[in-house]
C-alpha cells in the first residue's frame, strides 16, 4: 500500500488481478504469507478504492473456494482466496459495486509480452527440453482463455451485482488433452499419461491432488449475465504456440 491513495480518485472502475498464488510465495516463507497477501491485502486495497470514490470494481479471484469448497479447511492458499472474496463482498453496496469473478486455470497470450510459462510449454511440446520425459499427469480440471476471462470481467463491470461471487470457466479438460493441445499445435501426437510429478505442472500447483479431476459446469445464468465466449481454450493454445514457436525457431 505504499502509493498515493489519492491517485485512485482519478478512476471510475477497477479490475484487480493481483491476488497472490503459488508462483508469488517467497522462499522460506510459511503459509501465513497467504493470509497477509490475500485475506488482508486484497480487501485493504478495495477499501482504499471505495474511499477514493471508485464506483465499480472486479476482484479476479480463484475458482477453488467455489468449485472445491472442501479444500478451504486444510489449504491456507484456498482459504485466503475465500477470505479475500468475502472481504470484497463485505465492502460492496451503495455506490460501490464490487464483486469477484473467480477463474480456473487461465490460458492465453498477449502479443509482444513473453509469458515464460507458456514459452516453456511450447518448447516442451517441440521437444526442445530433451532428455526431459514427455508425458502428462493424470487427472484434469477446468480451463478458460484470457479472452473469455476478459469478456467475463467486462460483463461484470457493466452488469455485475454488488457483493456477488461469479464462478466462471470454459472447458473441462484432462491434463493429457491440455498438454496434448500444445503438442498437436506443433504437429506432434499427445504425450502419454504417467502417474508421476510433472516438471511443467508440479504437484504443488494441483491443490485437488494429482490424478483427481476438478470439473464443473458454469451456471447458465452467470454465463448469460457476463456474456463470455466458450470453447476458446484450444484456440488460445494455438495462438500461444503461434507466438512462441515463431519466436523460438
Amino acid at each position: 500500500m505504499d502509493f498515493d491513495r489519492a491517485t485512485l480518485a482519478g478512476f471510475d472502475a477497477l479490475v484487480f488481478a493481483a491476488g497472490n498464488d503459488v508462483r508469488h510465495q517467497p522462499q522460506d516463507v510459511g503459509d501465513d504469507y497467504w493470509h497477509e497477501a490475500n485475506s488482508i491485502g486484497v480487501p485493504r486495497f478495495f477499501e482504499a478504492a471505495k474511499a477514493a470514490g471508485i464506483k465499480r470494481a472486479v476482484n479476479v479471484g480463484s475458482f477453488y473456494p467455489q468449485a472445491a469448497p472442501k479444500l478451504v479447511a486444510n489449504n491456507a492458499y484456498v482459504r485466503s482466496r475465500k477470505a479475500s472474496d468475502e472481504g470484497v463482498a463485505a465492502l460492496a453496496g451503495g455506490n460501490f459495486v464490487a464483486m469477484s469473478i473467480n477463474a480456473p486455470f487461465v490460458v492465453g497470450a498477449v502479443p509482444g509480452l513473453v509469458i515464460p510459462m507458456f514459452a516453456a510449454y511450447t518448447q516442451y511440446a517441440e521437444g526442445k527440453f530433451a532428455p526431459m520425459p514427455e508425458f502428462a499427469p493424470p487427472g484434469g480440471t477446468n480451463f478458460i482463455s484470457t479472452q473469455s476471462l476478459a469478456e467475463a470481467i467486462e460483463g461484470g463491470l457493466e452488469r455485475g451485482a454488488a457483493g456477488a461471487s461469479y464462478l466462471v470457466g470454459d472447458q473441462n479438460m484432462t491434463f493429457q488433452n491440455y498438454f496434448g493441445a500444445f503438442f498437436e499445435a506443433v504437429g506432434r501426437n499427445k504425450p502419454p499419461v504417467l502417474d508421476q510429478e510433472h516438471p511443467m505442472l508440479p504437484d504443488s500447483a494441483i491443490f485437488f491432488g494429482r490424478g483427481n479431476t476438478l470439473y464443473y459446469d458454469v451456471d447458465p445464468e452467470v454465463e448469460k449475465l457476463l456474456a463470455f465466449r466458450r470453447d476458446d481454450v484450444v484456440p488460445a493454445i494455438e495462438e500461444i504456440v503461434g507466438q512462441y514457436r515463431s519466436a523460438s525457431s
